[in-house]
């Protein structure tokens, strides 16, 4: 078990990618924190998925654009398993609108989730990693939205762009820390957020031709590379983003 004895909250954590990943963590012998928004139901599927093995998790709901809802997650953490090791910042949303439409209230939202929320998230948690003093790992799910252009979807490129820079920045002044930060950018992955194009078969069609091993990736290998980067063996990886896309990027770029 790669993760035994380490405690790490994933935000976003009861669908999608973050539920691949707070499921592999415990797995890998993580007490996992699964954050959520919504209902008291709302983590339930990943909870139970997790206590089907013997994993160690708690939910906890907090809005990661709010300072005070993102300490208490910390501070539960803490309370509740005595440390925290790794943060995944994985919550995010989505819309698209046409850029001369698109409304500001709609922008601020989609930048105070997918930007503020890994400021915040990270800043607390690191705090506490460095008052334990054995070094930590943050891990961000941004996209490859951070590299390549998709219009209509503005406010969502520019949050994932900021966040590499984020990452980048961050990861080179906690390094004397022992704590490195790290991006995983996925391409088009099977999840909720891509229901739209899921449910349209000419749009499906039309995504999988820009995708060189032509299918959807799956959440489970995200969460595998996610294990990687959280583990003892990313020791030396530190201030990168890692694409994991099935080739979308290097065949956009050909053109």
């Amino acid at each position: 078990m790669r993760l035994q004895n380490k405690v790490a909250i994933v935000t976003g954590s009861a669908t999608g990618i973050g539920q691949a990943i707070a499921i592999r963590f415990a797995k890998e012998g993580a007490a996992v924190v699964v954050d959520y928004v919504g209902g008291p139901d709302t983590p339930n599927q990943t909870e139970e998925a997790i206590k089907s093995f013997g994993g160690k998790s708690i939910a906890v709901a907090a809005d990661v654009s709010k300072p005070d809802e993102v300490q208490h997650l910390v501070d539960l953490t803490v309370s509740t398993f005595g440390r925290l090791d790794i943060v995944v910042n994985n919550a995010g949303i989505e819309k698209k609108f046409a850029f001369v439409d698109y409304p500001l209230e709609v922008v601020q939202k989609i930048l105070a989730v997918n930007l503020v929320g890994p400021f915040l998230v990270s800043q607390s948690g690191v705090r506490q990693m460095i008052k334990q003093g054995q070094g930590g790992r943050v891990i961000n799910i941004s996209s490859i939205h951070e590299d390549l252009p998709m219009p209509t979807n503005a406010a969502y490129c520019a949050s994932k762009g900021g966040l590499r820079m984020l990452t980048r920045t961050i990861a080179v002044e906690l390094a004397k820390y022992n704590i490195t930060v790290n991006n995983i950018g996925p391409g088009a992955v099977y999840t909720p957020i891509d229901a739209d194009i899921q449910a349209n078969p000419e749009l499906e069609k039309a995504l999988m031709a820009e995708i060189p091993l032509n299918r959807w990736g799956q959440p489970d290998e995200i969460a595998g590379l996610a294990v990687y980067l959280a583990s003892d063996e990313a020791s030396y990886v530190t201030g990168s983003t890692y694409f994991i896309d099935g080739g979308m990027l290097r065949q956009a770029g050909s053109y």
